[in-house]
């Protein structure tokens, strides 16, 4: 799980900067233009936080006081990545096809962040001291 999260995170952390970028630099007029900014720069905003997010939950499983809660970790981990892949990317895809129906499907994986930082915390209140 460490090596999964730890992978996982740092691929969503450098698309997010990549795409970040390339929204800044080379869909600027475009995304302008089509009034969709504020969706790329927060589906990549939300895609940086969480890949962090998952980087964390991955390391944090590796403690031995985690043993008790790895699956909880597990878990988090799960709905942090696929919640991300669902918001950012159908966020991201809306900004650059104006397809309105996506935006329907992003608060499924808003649902599934929220998800997650509730099973981190769940975890978080069963980690052993020390």
């Amino acid at each position: 799980m460490v090596r999964v999260s730890i992978v996982c995170g740092a691929v969503l952390g450098g698309v997010a900067v990549a795409a970040g970028a390339f929204g800044a630099h080379g869909l600027k007029a475009f995304l302008e233009a089509a009034g969709q900014t504020v969706n790329w720069e927060t589906a990549f905003r939300y895609c940086l936080v969480h890949a962090v997010a998952i980087v964390t939950t991955g390391v944090v499983a590796a403690l031995p006081q985690a043993a008790g809660c790895r699956p909880t970790l597990a878990a988090a981990v799960c709905c942090f990545v696929l919640g991300t892949l669902v918001f950012s990317g159908c966020l991201a895809a809306l900004a650059v096809s104006g397809v309105r129906i996506l935006g329907a499907v992003v608060p499924v994986g808003g649902v599934l962040l929220i998800a997650g930082w509730v099973l981190l915390a769940v975890a978080g209140l069963r980690l052993r001291d020390g």
